[in-house]
């Protein structure tokens, strides 16, 4: 099936939802663009297949047929054609202006989320270093705190016991009863 510029003009194009996508008026400009031009060589066919038939009927001899035609009919194709071209090539060069632009803006944007989540784990890290810090610094106070414990209490243990035995010492001294009066 050939495509026919009401093809073009009628096509409808389905909206994309949550996507980036073409702006359809752009598009609609567009189609517009090729239509005009893709009648106007449908237009320029129809004349030059006409033209020819005529010359190959023998309507027009080739002498005259050819001088004035053929470079009207050499220009405007080509014209047509260049202007195609020319049209396609500045939209490519739209989209690619377009597609290095959003590729920047892509760069950029992922770049300011990595200095933003290096800056929070950077903050983060020093959260956590500082709490640790005041951590070991209460766990060395407690250390140093039983410490002070023990050395206070084997201190006052030692005191106690040597009390202990002074007073034992002093009991037996007052109790001196010899060793073999107690049959040992």
């Amino acid at each position: 099936m050939a495509l026919t510029p009401d093809d073009v003009v009628h096509k409808e194009f389905q909206h994309v939802r949550f996507k980036d996508g073409f702006d359809p008026e752009e598009v609609d400009d567009y189609l517009d663009e090729i239509v005009v031009e893709w009648r106007k060589t449908i237009e320029e066919n129809n004349e030059l297949k006409a033209k020819l038939a005529a010359f190959e009927s023998g309507e027009s001899t080739p002498a005259a047929a050819t001088p004035t035609p053929a470079p009207a009919a050499e220009s405007s194709p080509t014209g047509t054609s260049a202007g195609i071209i020319e049209l396609a090539q500045r939209l490519h060069d739209e989209h690619v202006a377009e597609g290095e632009a959003k590729r920047k803006q892509l760069i950029e944007e992922a770049e300011s989320e990595v200095e933003r989540i290096r800056t929070e784990a950077e903050a983060k890290q020093r959260e956590e270093s500082a709490r640790l810090e005041r951590e070991r610094n209460t766990l060395e106070g407690r250390i140093t705190e039983l410490r002070e414990f023990e050395r206070d209490y084997r201190g006052k243990l030692r005191a106690m016991i040597e009390s202990q035995l002074r007073e034992l010492d002093q009991k037996s001294s007052t109790d001196s009863t010899p060793v073999s009066a107690i049959g040992l």
